[in-house]
């Protein structure tokens, strides 16, 4: 250490933390090839070094693999981030991530990712449905006024929640528990049962405040709905390589099909989109459908021979802050 040349890895990384965040700090993070020898000998030279140094957490994350194979350029199975929200929205990334634990292994396929862009566009979906119908109502509260049915609701997803974060940030199984509160609010918007509820606009106002704060936590929130789903049309269209116009324009073919009664050149059209990955909804409306695994793994091998200057492995730690204690979801609507 006293000659030229420049200090062991270890302690530089003693010395720069010391440096910039203090001898005590939260969070420490690094990969799990880190823990022997490096962070052991970061601990040790530290405390030798100061006796109130002191890690709240040391996190440590799994890697990155390639449908089950190890990433590395030596592969072939290499590319970057930039390359992977060409094709995919930012957010669906995150929530890809976030499914699997960050401590484990994180298998990256097109399969996943395509089926994580469509979970997060039904998510994105039902929220800006949430949105126009409660436009239209000037929701106030009082007393009791959400339904026992609701706070039995909102209360079980905010036991799994506090238990789930608390659990070392276990966010695949808060992300599962999604499904019920997100599956009740499309029944009340879109079933005749649903829309004959009592307090129905108080319901979905109040799961709707309770699910967009559980993706505030996650990093999950887009600026507006809209924009965001906007936003995923565009790459899925990128990625099945057509244009908005071209899929209006089959649109309008097939309601015109429809209208004279042409039945089989209606489902013709509706069969060549879905070919292609496209399932139509009511009216001129669309979404994305996961593709097959021929078809993903052939995009993901184009991809594969791409060139860039960032890696992917930087994704599998996406910078959490951990509370020790994790702030209660409000059920309070104001």
């Amino acid at each position: 250490m006293g000659g030229p040349g420049r200090p062991g890895w270890h302690i530089e990384c003693s010395a720069m933390s010391a440096a910039y965040l203090g001898h005590s700090f939260d969070i420490h993070g690094g990969g799990m090839d880190l823990v022997f020898p490096h962070h052991e000998n970061e601990i040790a030279q530290s405390c030798a070094a100061c006796r109130d140094s002191n890690i709240s957490y040391w996190v440590h994350n799994g890697f990155v693999t390639i449908d089950s194979e190890k990433m590395s350029k030596s592969l072939g199975n290499f590319f970057t981030i930039r390359q992977a929200i060409d094709l995919y929205h930012p957010l669906a990334l995150r929530l890809f991530l976030l499914g699997t634990h960050y401590r484990s292994p994180v298998n990256y396929s097109d399969v996943q990712l395509e089926s994580a862009s469509e979970r997060i566009f039904y998510i994105y979906q039902t929220l800006h449905d949430c949105e126009n119908i409660l436009s239209q109502h000037h929701v106030t509260f009082e007393k009791d006024a959400i339904p026992p049915d609701t706070i039995n609701d909102i209360n079980k997803f905010h036991d799994t929640f506090v238990t789930s974060m608390s659990d070392d940030l276990h966010t695949p199984v808060l992300l599962s528990a999604l499904s019920d509160p997100l599956k009740i609010i499309n029944d009340m918007l879109h079933t005749r049962k649903g829309k004959k509820q009592t307090k129905r606009v108080v319901s979905i106002a109040a799961l709707e405040k309770m699910v967009r704060n559980a993706l505030m936590v996650l990093g999950l929130m887009p600026p507006t709905y809209s924009e965001a789903l906007q936003q995923l049309r565009e790459k899925a269209l990128r990625r099945a390589k057509l244009t908005e116009d071209q899929i209006l324009q089959k649109i309008e073919e097939r309601t015109v099909a429809r209208k004279d009664k042409d039945y089989e050149k209606s489902d013709a059209i509706r069969k060549d989109l879905a070919a292609l990955g496209i399932a139509l909804m009511d009216g001129s409306r669309w979404h994305k459908l996961e593709t097959s695994h021929s078809a993903c793994f052939a995009r993901a091998a184009s991809c594969f021979n791409l060139n860039g200057s960032w890696n992917f492995t930087l994704l599998s730690f996406s910078a959490v802050i951990v509370s020790k204690i994790p702030t209660p979801l409000s059920t309070n609507i104001r």
